[in-house]
């Protein structure tokens, strides 16, 4: 039986809010072989506030510890009540396959964000293009969702691209919105035919010949790409070199950027003939945790913590998700983030420990 008590207006609700939360599982889908939508509302009765394309990085209470992965948010802030991500299993993941085999409604999982910059309301324009492969399709489908919503009379090109037919996640839905939304032109593409259903669509890969086909216009259109790597980079390469203005391209990735290593600096030779080495140490108080600890030159605030027993979240460990975001209460760091933090919480004090090197004495509180 439906606890109608449950509901409130959303004036009557506060916002979930970029610091720990507990998340409660209310429902768990299938969508295509080894992929699955598990939906969530918080256990604070807060409504969620997010951009549609945004993510969250849950902490998966394994047997051998907590374990931090992030995921695209595939719902839509139109409706606030609650968020979904949808996932797939791919071969070897450990955090998938634990949330497959031990999520079910009425469990709970600590969840921190949303964050991240890769939405539509963060680039406005009069008409888009969403390509995606695979699991990349979750960022779209919450744009998608929010554009029916909200404004369904958008012109949208989607293109999305699966191994077999069986494989296009959240299809029957998108068939559905192509019949509702006016503006909205779909097309899929398969690598391979599959004996479970017929197939009478686009074959083989994405290229510079069927993407004109899929999106005649796309020179005019702000373009969305989410996909394996290999699949991104393709899609970056074909539009650079159709002369796209790639100021229009923009990507969700997860992987680490590539860092150009720097060689360690000279270090002249001691008077004995040994190598001299200084190592300069920061202090860094973690106030919370009441732990007063050295940061060894060259470490992160994360790095420190780790070191000296302070458990500070993290997941990405590159800038770009947000988990490990906390508040510097004072001193000043050097911090090369990824997207993962923005200006106004920079102004309130906040920094990502993964990728803070300390410049002075530090008070943290974590």
């Amino acid at each position: 039986m439906t606890d109608l008590g449950l509901y409130r207006h959303l004036d009557q609700m506060t916002p979930w809010n970029d610091r720990l939360q507990v998340l409660e599982v209310i429902g768990v889908s299938d969508e295509a072989p080894d992929v699955k939508t598990f939906t969530f509302r918080s256990d604070n009765q807060t409504w969620f506030r997010y951009k549609p394309g945004q993510f969250v990085t849950l902490e998966l209470p394994t047997s051998d510890g907590p374990l931090m992965r992030t995921y695209t948010l595939s719902s839509s802030p139109s409706r606030p009540f609650s968020i979904a991500v949808t996932v797939k299993a791919q071969a070897g993941s450990t955090g998938t396959r634990w949330m497959f085999d031990h999520l079910t409604p009425g469990s709970h999982v600590k969840a921190y964000g949303p964050t991240g910059d890769f939405s539509l309301h963060s680039h406005p324009a009069a008409k888009y293009l969403f390509i995606s492969a695979g699991s990349g399709v979750t960022p779209m489908m919450s744009m998608l969702r929010w554009l029916n919503d909200c404004a369904p009379w958008t012109d949208v090109g989607f293109v999305n691209c699966a191994r077999r037919p069986e494989e296009i996640i959240f299809r029957k839905e998108l068939e559905l919105l192509g019949s509702r939304m006016p503006g909205l032109s779909l097309g899929f593409m398969i690598e391979e035919r599959s004996s479970r259903e017929g197939w009478f669509g686009h074959m083989g890969r994405i290229d510079a010949i069927r993407l004109p086909l899929l999106a005649p216009d796309f020179r005019e259109r702000e373009i969305f790409c989410c996909g394996p790597d290999p699949f991104m980079r393709a899609v970056r390469g074909m539009l650079d070199a159709a002369g796209f203005d790639m100021a229009k391209y923009h990507q969700e990735s997860f992987a680490a950027p590539a860092v150009e290593e720097i060689p360690a600096p000279f270090s002249p030779p001691a008077e004995d003939g040994a190598a001299a080495t200084v190592e300069a140490v920061t202090p860094i108080r973690f106030s919370h945790s009441d732990v007063d600890a050295e940061c060894v030159a060259g470490q992160t605030v994360l790095q420190t913590a780790r070191a000296s027993g302070v458990r500070i979240p993290a997941a990405c460990e590159f800038g770009l998700c947000g988990t490990c975001k906390v508040r510097k209460v004072a001193g000043d760091v050097e911090m090369s983030h990824n997207g993962g933090i923005l200006d106004h919480e920079i102004e309130d004090g906040f920094i990502l420990a993964c990728c803070s090197k300390p410049l002075s004495a530090l008070e943290i509180e974590a």
